[in-house]
C-alpha cells in the first residue's frame, strides 16, 4: 500500500521580514471534507502497515488489562459526616461516584453513576463532582466531546431529581457557597481560555447568572477554589509567571472581594487559610525555590508577609499541610521528594525515609486540621502506588491501599531501579536519568531502551510504578526517563534554564542523555527509541532534526511541533498564555530562536528514524493539524524507508480515548510498534 500524500497548497507567512513556505496550511480546515480524507487515509496506511502485528496488540491490550483489579474502588476519605469512594465495576468503562454516613459499614448511596450518563456516547467523562455543604445536592460536569468543555448539571440528593439548570462552556469545577443556593464556575472564551467567574443560584436559567469577575489580560486565566477550611472563597489569576488572588467568606456570597497581593511581573504566590491568618507560598523576595508566610487576614497584602519557611538556596519547596499541631512540607531536594515534618509545638523537624534510589512522594488527601494523621502517597518505578497514614505523634506507619497488579507475574524484586546522571554539552550541569529494567535484561548494544522526556512547564516527570510498562520491561526493554532542563527537578533554575531563550537546552539535554546511555553501554542507537507527548512531542520532534540517527524509532503522541505559527495565531487555544513559556514570536528575537527549533519548520531532506505519530481530532491543547502537517512535510523530504505511521482517534481529544480501559489499547498499538520495528 502506497503512503498518502497530503496535496501541496501554497501560503506564504511573512513577519519580520521573513517569508516561510507553507504549503499544508490548509489542513487546519476542520470541516473540509479534504482534511478529513487525508487523515482517514492516513489511519488506513498505518493500520495496512501494522497489520502484521493486530494479533500481538490484542494480546498486550489483555495483558495490560488483566493486570488491573476490575471492580477497583478508590481509598474511602471522611469529609463533613461522609464517606467517600469512587469505585469501578466489572466489565464496566466508568466510574461510580459514592459515600457513606459516618460509618463504612453504612448503606452505599450513589452521587453519580458515569456508566448511567455515558451510554450511546463515543467519548465521555466527569469532570468533577461536588456536594453542598448541607449535604443534600450535588453538582457533576460532564464532557462528551474532548475538548475540555464541560456542562455542569445539578441533583437532589435526597429526592434523586436532577435540576432543569444546566450550565453549558464551563472548566466543569462548581463551588459551593455555604448557603447551598449559590455555586461559583468559570467560563472559557472562543480560544478556551479560562476567563470569567460567573455565581448561578439553583433553580434560576443560567442566562441569569451573574459576572463576578472577568480577566482582561489573555496571559491570565482563572480558577476558583474552596480553602480547607470551607470558610472563603478565592478566585485565583494566574499566568506562567505571575499570580492574583481574591476571596470572600463563604458564607456571604454578596461580600466585596478582597485582593491578597495585586498582581506584580513575576511574582508568583498561591493561598492556605488557618484560623485568622493566610499561608502562603511565594517566590516574594528573590525567593527562587519558594518560601511559605503567614499574614493575619485583615491585612494581607504583601507588605505585612511573615516568613514561615525561609528561602533555601538547595531546596525548592513545592507545597504544604497545615494541621494544628504539624506543619507539613513538600520539598525537593537533589531531584528526590521528601516530605518534612516540622512539630508546631516542640519545632522538632524530620524527614520520612524513603530507600528507592528513584521514587515520587506527596502529600495525600487529609481534610481535617485537628489531627495527629498525615496520609500521603508513595511509589516507585519498581513500587506500585501505595497511600499511607502516619501518626506524626506516635511517629508509626501504616499502610492503607497499594495498587495491585494481577495475573501472578510481578514481583517488586524481579526489577532493579537506578539513578544515572549525563554529562551536559554547556559543561554546566549533570542530567539526571532514572531507569527501571527487569533483573534478567543485560545492559548491552543489542538491549533495546525506551528514553521519555516531557522538559517544558516547569512540569517534572517523577519516577512512578506503571502497570502497562509491564509488558515491555519482561520482553527486554530498559525504559529510562531523562530529567531535562525545562522541568523543575533540580529546582526553579532548571526550569529557567529550559525555557523562553534557552529552550534548546532542553532538546540538547535529551540527546546528550541518549548519547550518555549509549556510551555507558546500556544500549546502542540501532536499539534506543524515544518517546513523549504534547510539549515532549515537541522535544522528541526537535531531537530527529538535530540527531536523526541517534534513535531507531520515535513515539510522539499529540505533538506540539508547528511552533512558531501556532504562537502567532492568538485564535489558537491557549496561545497566548504560553508567551511566558516559549517568547512572543512578534518579537523578532523570539521568532528566530523559534524557528530554529521548530519541528515542523526544520523538516529537511534526509533520512528520519521509524516514526510513530498520534493525536486526537477534538484536541483542544494541541491541535490535531500539527501533527497532520508534520507527518505531510515529512512525507515529502525524507530520504529513509522507514516507517512513518500517522494515527488520528477521531472521537478524542488531548487525553487520549475516555472509559478505564480503552486507552491501552492506544499503549498496546505503541508498544507493538517499538517492538516490530526492534526485530526489524
Amino acid at each position: 500500500m502506497k503512503a498518502p500524500q497530503a496535496k501541496k497548497i501554497e501560503k506564504i507567512l511573512e513577519i519580520h521580514g521573513d517569508r516561510r513556505t507553507d504549503n499544508y496550511f490548509w489542513l487546519n480546515e476542520r470541516e473540509n471534507p479534504e482534511v478529513i480524507q487525508y487523515l482517514e487515509e492516513e489511519n488506513a496506511y498505518e493500520e495496512q502497515m501494522m497489520k502484521d502485528t493486530e494479533a500481538f496488540q490484542e494480546e498486550l491490550f489483555e495483558e495490560m488489562k488483566a493486570r488491573y483489579k476490575k471492580d477497583d474502588e478508590s481509598l474511602p476519605y471522611f469529609f463533613n459526616g461522609y464517606w467517600y469512594i469512587v469505585r469501578y465495576e466489572e466489565g464496566k468503562e466508568y466510574p461510580i461516584f459514592c459515600r457513606k454516613h459516618k460509618t463504612l459499614d453504612h448503606t452505599e448511596e450513589i452521587l453519580v453513576d458515569v456508566n448511567v450518563l455515558a451510554e450511546g456516547e463515543t467519548y465521555f467523562e466527569v469532570g468533577s463532582v461536588a456536594v453542598s455543604p448541607n449535604n443534600q445536592l450535588v453538582s457533576f460536569s460532564t464532557d462528551n466531546v474532548s475538548r475540555r468543555i464541560y456542562t455542569i448539571n445539578f441533583k437532589n440528593l435526597v429526592t434523586g431529581e436532577i435540576f432543569s439548570d444546566q450550565i453549558l462552556n464551563t472548566t466543569g469545577k462548581a463551588v459551593w457557597a455555604n448557603d447551598n443556593e449559590h455555586v461559583f464556575y468559570i467560563r472559557k472564551d472562543e480560544s478556551l481560555r479560562a476567563f470569567q467567574v460567573y455565581r448561578h443560584k439553583l433553580g434560576t436559567d443560567a442566562s441569569k447568572d451573574v459576572l463576578i469577575f472577568h480577566e482582561e489580560d489573555d496571559t491570565f486565566d482563572v480558577n476558583v477554589f474552596k480553602t480547607k477550611s470551607m470558610e472563603y472563597i478565592f478566585i485565583a489569576s494566574s499566568s506562567t509567571v505571575s499570580d492574583e488572588h481574591r476571596f470572600i467568606p463563604s458564607n456571604n456570597v454578596f461580600a466585596e472581594w478582597t485582593i491578597i497581593q495585586p498582581r506584580i511581573d513575576d511574582l508568583e504566590y498561591s493561598v492556605e487559610h488557618y484560623e485568622d491568618e493566610f499561608y502562603i507560598i511565594t517566590n516574594a523576595d528573590d525567593a527562587t525555590n519558594f518560601k511559605i508566610v503567614k499574614t493575619k487576614i485583615e491585612n494581607c497584602s504583601m507588605e505585612h508577609w511573615i516568613d514561615v519557611i525561609p528561602h533555601r538556596a538547595e531546596v525548592l519547596l513545592e507545597g504544604f499541610e497545615i494541621f494544628r499541631d504539624y506543619l507539613v512540607l513538600e520539598e525537593r531536594e537533589e531531584g528526590l521528594l521528601q516530605i518534612k515534618i516540622i512539630d508546631e509545638k516542640s519545632q522538632e523537624a524530620y524527614y520520612l525515609p524513603f530507600s528507592d534510589p528513584t521514587y515520587t512522594t506527596y502529600i495525600g488527601i487529609n481534610m481535617e486540621f485537628d489531627t495527629e494523621i498525615l496520609r500521603y502517597g508513595y511509589t516507585s518505578l519498581t513500587q506500585p502506588s501505595s497511600t499511607y497514614e502516619y501518626n506524626m505523634k506516635e511517629k508509626t506507619t501504616q499502610l492503607l491501599k497499594q495498587q495491585e497488579v494481577l495475573g501472578g507475574k510481578f514481583l517488586p524484586e524481579n526489577y532493579i531501579s537506578e539513578r544515572i546522571w549525563a554529562a551536559s554539552r554547556d559543561g554546566k550541569t549533570r542530567i539526571p536519568i532514572s531507569l527501571v529494567y527487569h533483573k534478567d535484561t543485560p545492559k548491552s548494544a543489542d538491549t533495546p531502551l525506551l528514553l521519555y522526556g516531557y522538559g517544558s512547564y516547569g512540569h517534572t516527570v517523577d519516577a512512578s510504578f506503571s502497570n502497562v510498562r509491564l509488558s515491555i520491561l519482561d520482553r527486554g526493554f530498559i525504559y529510562a526517563i531523562a530529567h531535562i532542563r525545562g522541568g523543575e527537578y533540580l529546582g526553579r533554575e532548571w526550569y529557567e534554564d529550559g525555557k523562553m531563550l534557552f529552550k534548546k537546552n532542553t532538546f540538547f539535554d535529551f540527546i546528550d542523555a541518549g548519547k550518555h546511555l549509549v556510551k555507558e553501554n546500556y544500549t546502542s542507537s540501532a536499539h534506543m527509541y524515544a518517546m513523549g507527548g504534547s510539549a515532549g512531542g515537541l522535544l522528541v520532534g526537535a531531537v530527529v532534526n538535530y540527531e536523526p540517527s541517534l534513535f531507531h524509532g520515535i513515539v510522539a503522541q499529540v505533538p506540539f511541533v508547528d511552533v512558531v505559527t501556532t504562537m502567532l495565531d492568538e485564535t489558537i487555544p491557549l496561545t497566548t498564555g504560553e508567551y511566558d513559556e516559549w517568547g512572543n514570536p512578534n518579537d523578532e528575537e523570539y521568532y528566530h530562536y523559534m524557528k530554529e527549533y521548530s519541528p515542523y519548520d526544520n523538516v529537511e531532506a534526509k533520512d528520519y528514524p521509524h516514526m510513530l505519530i498520534t493525536t486526537g481530532l477534538h484536541d483542544s491543547q494541541v491541535q490535531y493539524w500539527e501533527p497532520a502537517k508534520w507527518t505531510a512535510k515529512l512525507r515529502e523530504m525524507k530520504t529513509d524507508n522507514n516507517l512513518l505511521l500517522f494515527k488520528t482517534d477521531m472521537s478524542s481529544g488531548h487525553g487520549g480515548a475516555s472509559g478505564r480501559f480503552e486507552s491501552l489499547k492506544e499503549d498496546a498499538l505503541e508498544y507493538a510498534f517499538l517492538l516490530k520495528i526492534n526485530d526489524h
